[in-house]
């Protein structure tokens, strides 16, 4: 698939999945959901590897690294931002997570060297300023209390842990580890690491057999974990995390859409300026930088040059 279809399965899915979990939350604790989630996932990736005959063997030093890669993105990051939700509204917590695309661009600098030109900053900044736009209603008259901190503080940690995630995909993908296979291992070990969990804080592994639950859990489990994730982590090593991680600001724009005509979220003038900040952030991260424009220019004016000497 081209980068940018990619990019567009990743935000369209991941900025629906909202709903799914909403779905989620009821009978079965948040962290057996979880494992749910991901183990499912990592069996229909496994299953799909099987049948496309790609490597599932790995060394005993690559497995060391898949665990960690499971560990933060499928494990702690997920634990971390749905313990956050109880203490945080949804608008503070996409705004908190949404930060992932400055935590990378850090890390993108601290683990791989990558340079970072000045219009991913300008994108960034104005894709933040208009999330920040968008849920302006909703955060205005939110009181900075010990529980909103606390929420802020996991979700942020949970930033953390989704960054390391993201930094060690690229660091498989650079090491010839193919995005599949080590997707569904990284699953098994993150919902490995939730089972493990789960049994530690006593909760029940009990199951609701509803149609709600059970579609949600699929959509979770096939769209935003098996495909979405397929698309993100190798967009990550094709284009840079820090400009593959603005699709976690373009989540609550998609979001907004959709409850537009689910729950008829009424639209005003901060949701038209947010939206409109967000989408110009997304166009300046995404275009061809001048550099790289003239250098293709160059290249081709070489090109036409030979081919009228020969």
């Amino acid at each position: 698939m081209s980068n940018n279809l990619l990019y567009v399965i990743t935000v369209i899915i991941w900025g629906s999945t909202w709903i799914a979990i909403n779905y989620q939350l009821g009978d079965v604790a948040p962290v057996v959901s979880i494992v749910y989630r991901f183990g499912l996932a990592a069996l229909i990736m496994f299953a799909y590897c099987r049948y496309k005959k790609l490597p599932l063997s790995f060394s005993a030093k690559q497995h060391i690294q898949l665990f960690a890669f499971g560990l933060t993105l499928f494990g702690c990051n997920y634990y971390l931002l749905y313990n956050a939700q109880a203490h945080i509204n949804s608008a503070l917590t996409s705004i908190a997570f949404s930060t992932l695309m400055i935590v990378n661009i850090l890390n993108a600098r601290l683990w791989f060297k990558t340079h970072i030109s000045r219009q991913v900053y300008l994108g960034g900044a104005l894709g933040l300023v208009g999330i920040v736009t968008l849920f302006w209603p909703q955060i205005s008259n939110v009181q900075l209390g010990d529980s909103t901190l606390l929420g802020l503080g996991l979700c942020m940690v949970g930033v953390l842990f989704a960054s390391t995630g993201n930094m060690i995909s690229i660091k498989n993908q650079h090491n010839n580890m193919p995005v599949l296979p080590a997707t569904a291992w990284g699953m098994l070990y993150g919902s490995f690491f939730m089972l493990v969990l789960a049994l530690v804080q006593g909760q029940s592994f009990n199951f609701s057999f509803t149609f709600e639950y059970i579609s949600s859990l699929l959509y979770l489990s096939i769209f935003g974990s098996v495909i979405a994730f397929g698309c993100y982590l190798t967009l990550l090593a094709r284009i840079g995390a820090h400009k593959a991680s603005y699709a976690t600001i373009m989540f609550p724009a998609v979001a907004v859409v959709i409850s537009s005509f689910v729950e008829g979220f009424t639209w005003d003038s901060f949701t038209y300026v947010g939206l409109s900040l967000m989408l110009a952030g997304n166009l300046v991260v995404l275009a061809k930088s001048p550099k790289k424009r003239s250098s293709k220019k160059s290249d081709q004016a070489t090109s036409l040059t030979e081919a009228v000497k020969s």
